[in-house]
């Protein structure tokens, strides 16, 4: 029978006729993913630790002893680090306080490459060992090191498959309408009578949501709703958990109105990905009332971005910069006898005042018109329109020639790393180092293989944008018949899509407006107004 591995930090000093070992403080780690069985008498984080004390026991004549600390993880997944036992492991070896760690199977530990790389440098910093109960190897020699990389990369991957399979699971689970878990929200309460758990309509909680539909649409904003919910005490949703501890019943605020007001749920409707299914459960609300609020919702600029909330039409925020202070100019306003005056004022004189920049305060009117005379009179002015064109041309081929180079230089280094990768899986050598580096190679070629698919997005909208003279001076003419149609809303977007810089110089009192090659070409194909 063969001799299970020492720990390779123990040193056994043996003299004539008699043998003494210092003792070897063993500590024993347990975990399991979730929380089911751990309430009963005998659960599985115990099996863990009569597998490890027994196996300590087997070590006595080497000096071996179990300490009586606990370090159980219950309901913490291998994924992740953040588990309150191991955490108080890591610092009792980093104290000292520990020779040996015991598991019952190296996944017990750590099912992630990276993490597992940082815990083995921190026992390798103390000179602590490891030792897995049903997997015989020795961190001492390479062989066992590289076979503890494999194992573990076994483990991760096993991890990651499990996932995948939750979220087939789940996904199709959706498809079909069903409720995949989770907590439920106000208006229903959770069925677990039968063989999966679906969601039930609650009564008295169905009317109340209704009633808050309503009262939303009466205020007409989200903060004026939530004075009102606050007012009659109504809270969301408050729910028993298994282990009877209450959970839920707060006040609502503006974000978990939103979140309410907003999920088709309450249709009925199960979505998944951006795709809505039927769902098995009854919906609470009336699809009308809900696309009213939602309606009403995006017209408040709640979920519309900055243009929606860009109630006073500045077309030129974001865009328009102080050539004096190279800094950007926002736009403010400010009100006199029921009368709005609105003005763009460079940044850098807001903070350091007036004085500091010659351009100060625009008339935002006055400005805003110089830019769209400009758009206009591009179409008109044949050696403008060359020379933008020009530009632009010059812009897309440089941009192209820099995508172009980094799209070789990404395709390189993928070949260079899985050279190093398929050496790496060659070689005999392992330890803490190499599973980080492992890691660390699989982390570069997902980035890298990301970034790949970036440039060649960016390559294939650049070569869409080649246009002609003629085809932009005939989209520029027709210029006016789709400003004319847009909302303030609208023209702001289309302006951004259209340049991509605004610069004032103060000195002549002039502006400089640099045109974008793919929103001439948005404009060219007639596509401005899908844009707006």
């Amino acid at each position: 029978m063969s001799k299970r591995p020492r720990a390779s930090s123990v040193t056994v000093e043996r003299t004539r006729g008699t043998a003494t070992a210092p003792p070897v403080r063993c500590a024993i780690y347990t975990r399991k993913s979730s929380e089911e069985g751990l309430e009963q008498e005998f659960n599985s984080l115990d099996a863990q630790r009569e597998a490890g004390e027994a196996y300590i026991a087997s070590q006595r004549n080497e000096g071996w002893v179990c300490l009586p600390n606990r370090y159980d993880d219950g309901g913490f997944s291998g994924g992740s680090m953040e588990r309150p036992s191991l955490e108080r492991l890591l610092k009792d070896i980093e104290a000292g306080k520990i020779d040996c760690v015991v598991v019952y199977k190296v996944d017990r530990l750590s099912r992630s490459l990276m993490d597992f790389a940082r815990i083995m440098e921190a026992f390798d910093r103390r000179g602590v060992s490891f030792v897995s109960v049903t997997q015989q190897f020795n961190t001492t020699s390479s062989m066992g090191r590289l076979t503890l990389n494999i194992l573990l990369s076994f483990a991760q991957f096993e991890r990651e498959i499990i996932g995948e399979r939750i979220r087939d699971k789940i996904a199709a689970q959706k498809r079909r309408g069903k409720w995949a878990g989770g907590v439920p929200i106000l208006g229903y309460d959770v069925d677990r009578s039968g063989g999966s758990p679906r969601l039930v309509v609650n009564p008295t909680e169905a009317v109340r949501v209704r009633e808050i539909f309503q009262i939303y649409l009466d205020a007409g904003s989200l903060q004026r709703a939530v004075a009102e919910l606050k007012r009659r005490e109504w809270t969301n949703k408050r729910r028993l958990t298994r282990k009877g501890e209450t959970k839920g019943g707060r006040p609502f605020d503006a974000g978990t109105l939103h979140a309410l007001l907003t999920n088709p749920i309450l249709t009925g409707k199960i979505v998944h990905k951006g795709l809505s299914y039927d769902g098995e459960h009854e919906g609470v609300v009336d699809p009308t009332l809900f696309d009213r609020v939602r309606q009403q919702l995006a017209e408040n600029g709640r979920s519309g971005g900055a243009e929606v909330r860009n109630k006073y039409g500045a077309l030129l925020r974001g865009v328009l910069r102080c050539k004096h202070c190279d800094c950007a100019m926002i736009h403010t306003f400010y009100g006199k006898k029921g009368r709005y005056y609105r003005y763009y004022r460079c940044l850098h004189a807001i903070k350091n005042g007036a004085r500091t920049c010659a351009a100060a305060t625009l008339p935002g009117l006055e400005i805003e018109r110089l830019v769209v005379d400009e758009i206009r009179a591009l179409g008109n002015d044949r050696g403008l329109l060359d020379r933008t064109l020009a530009e632009a041309k010059v812009n897309v081929e440089a941009e192209q020639t820099a995508l172009s180079t980094e799209r070789r230089a990404i395709h390189a280094a993928l070949a260079r790393m899985d050279r190093e990768l398929r050496a790496f899986v060659a070689d005999n050598g392992g330890g803490a180092a190499a599973t980080a580096r492992l890691a660390n190679i699989h982390e570069q070629i997902t980035g890298a293989r990301a970034r790949l698919g970036e440039v060649d997005e960016r390559l294939g909208e650049i070569e869409s944008a080649t246009i002609t003279r003629d085809e932009a001076r005939k989209a520029l003419n027709g210029f006016d018949g789709v400003w004319s149609q847009l909302s303030p809303r609208e023209q702001a977007r289309v302006l951004k899509l259209l340049l991509s810089k605004i610069e004032y110089d103060p000195a002549n009192a002039s502006i400089a407006v640099t045109f974008r090659a793919t929103g001439i070409a948005a404009l060219c194909r007639g596509r401005l107004e899908e844009a707006a």
